[in-house]
């Protein structure tokens, strides 16, 4: 029989077999243009993350190779992505950058370990209201966090940032230090952004924009805050960094590593997913996850922030003829490249340029549409969970969104669960006002018989739907017919136990009907089927109302 089981193998070592020289030609056209389109969105995501611009090109030049060389995808584009900022920002102003690099590290293992214990398939268990609700939070908080400097605000010294809602008073309390220079700089830089991809595709609308800020700022002697202004820019290339790891820094820094993994995996699956569509493939999950990890630890070393998959720079890859890894690689060699001989340059983009790349790509990343589909279509309490976790990603973080988003998901599937299940007795006379279609499936059960029917997944939640069975003075039979249950708990199982043994305590005798895979290996483990019999377990009702004619004909008259 065939191992069906998927690789922990990187694609690179697979699609190396009938790698061409053609083929490589075109990966390196798509590595070229994919490292230009990361250049910009690099740099913008590292100043967004609370840290130095270089940052951002160190992620994508460490993370970018290493995850296209282990991963599990073709075509995969890793780096700086806009989910992590907000979570990036809080922890530098909070723990510094020993704090990121840790809770990064440790975000790394466990995506390893995720990956290594064949976890990838898991993350769809992940309801898409929760994805959808942090997605569109994230942005939104991208976009308040960029309109100090889009509308050139200045705060005075000290001023206290770190949360969405703190900085929605600092822009309140200094709306009166609005530069319109550079507010015109911001218009101008994001009119370039929507209009430029009707003009060409070729060449990304945000580099455009750099080089129509820059012009702006310089020619016009406009008094606008550039890059240089507030940071120190750096070409030198990575240098590797050990922060000073202790127990408690591990403990303090856990659950923000828990977030970055969970993030990480859902972002860069989601995005191999959507490749896999683009290119007719499959790609290996854990191996992606493994990759991942591979590449968040080399990142954090490396000077580098958290990485994972990124949608827009894969799909750019994809429409430029990359179709292996090696475009990847190429990507992360070429921004090496730009790093040492470009980089000084970048001290003259305009922060308002950037407050406009960042706009398009929290208008991107929001999904706006998807949300307010699922505002009209949805049923109510999927409409609670997406509301509630994009309120909470807005107003606290993404821990605590995530953490109660899921809390709430599973309270209220098991709730809807719960409504599905129900025990009901078999009728002995039809109403023939009812005009019940099933007559015609009508049996005869014999005065001292009793049924009952048992529907949807009986779990804790439902487990007191068990008492509802009763029994005559005159009941010598009792069965229970559990076509319509495909799973029990442990919970059910020990009322249905409990069940069993009221009745054979009263001298009745339990027969079960039509009981499905997954419950009956529960009963054989738990003891119930030799407690009550193996004659007793019925393939159909039809059998099982033949075994209580046959126990009754056995038993002496009263």
């Amino acid at each position: 029989m065939k191992n069906t089981q998927e690789k922990i193998k990187p694609k690179l070592f697979s699609v190396m077999k009938t790698y061409t020289w053609s083929q490589f030609g075109k990966d390196v056209i798509a590595g070229i243009i994919v490292a230009i389109i990361a250049l910009p969105l690099s740099i913008a995501l590292a100043l967004a993350s609370g840290v130095e611009p270089e940052q951002g090109i160190y992620t994508a030049i460490i993370a970018g190779f290493l995850i296209s060389f282990f991963g599990g995808s073709r075509v995969q584009i890793a780096g700086p992505t806009a989910a992590f900022a907000t979570i990036v920002a809080g922890i530098v102003a909070t723990d510094g950058m020993d704090g990121l690099i840790i809770a990064t590290i440790i975000a790394g293992v466990i995506l390893i370990l995720m990956g290594l214990f064949r976890l990838g398939s898991l993350i769809r268990f992940i309801p898409y209201t929760i994805t959808t609700g942090f997605t569109a939070g994230i942005a939104v908080t991208i976009l308040i966090g960029q309109i100090k400097d889009f509308l050139g605000l200045s705060f005075p010294a000290g001023t206290v940032t770190i949360e969405t809602a703190d900085k929605v008073k600092a822009i309140a309390a200094n709306i009166g230090t609005f530069n319109y220079q550079a507010f015109i700089v911001g218009i101008v830089s994001l009119l370039v952004l929507i209009v430029w991809p009707f003009i060409s595709k070729k060449i990304p609308g945000s580099l455009i924009a750099v080089f129509v800020g820059i012009l702006m700022v310089k020619l016009l002697n406009m008094k606008v805050n550039t890059i240089g202004n507030l940071y120190t820019i750096s070409n030198s290339l990575p240098k590797f960094r050990l922060p000073a790891f202790s127990l408690s820094a591990i403990r303090n820094e856990l659950g923000n590593g828990f977030t970055i993994a969970i993030l990480a995996a859902i972002e860069s699956l989601l995005s191999a997913v959507v490749a896999d569509s683009m290119i007719n493939s499959k790609h290996r999950s854990n191996m992606e996850l493994v990759a991942q990890g591979i590449g968040n630890i080399g990142s954090a070393l490396f000077g580098g922030i958290p990485a994972t998959g990124a949608i827009a720079r894969t799909a750019a890859n994809v429409k430029n003829g990359g179709r292996t890894p090696i475009a990847g690689m190429v990507h992360a060699v070429v921004l090496t490249v730009v790093l040492v001989v470009l980089m000084p340059y970048a001290a003259f983009i305009p922060m308002p340029t950037i407050a406009a790349i960042l706009f398009i790509v929290a208008y991107n990343m929001c999904g706006w549409r998807n949300f307010a589909r699922l505002c009209k279509k949805a049923p109510v309490s999927d409409i609670l969970v997406l509301v509630l976790t994009f309120v909470l990603t807005v107003v606290f973080d993404l821990v605590v969104a995530i953490a109660v988003g899921m809390i709430a998901a599973c309270v209220l599937f098991m709730k809807r669960m719960s409504e599905e299940a129900s025990i009901h007795g078999w009728k002995y006379e039809l109403d023939e006002s009812e005009n019940d279609p099933a007559a015609i499936e009508l049996r005869e059960v014999p005065h001292e018989v009793r049924v009952y029917e048992i529907t949807g997944p009986m779990f804790f939640g439902v487990a007191g739907l068990i008492s509802q069975i009763s029994v005559k003075d005159f009941t010598k039979v009792l069965i229970i017919r559990m076509r319509g249950v495909p799973a029990i708990d442990a919970t059910a199982m020990q009322s249905l136990e409990n069940l069993v043994d009221n009745c054979m305590e009263k001298g009745i005798t339990v027969i079960f009907s039509h009981v499905n895979q997954q419950p009956r290996s529960i009963m054989d483990k738990d003891g119930l089927t030799a407690k009550v019999g193996e004659k007793n377990f019925c393939a159909h009702i039809d059998a099982a109302l033949d075994r209580a004619k046959e126990i009754l004909a056995s038993q002496p008259a009263a």
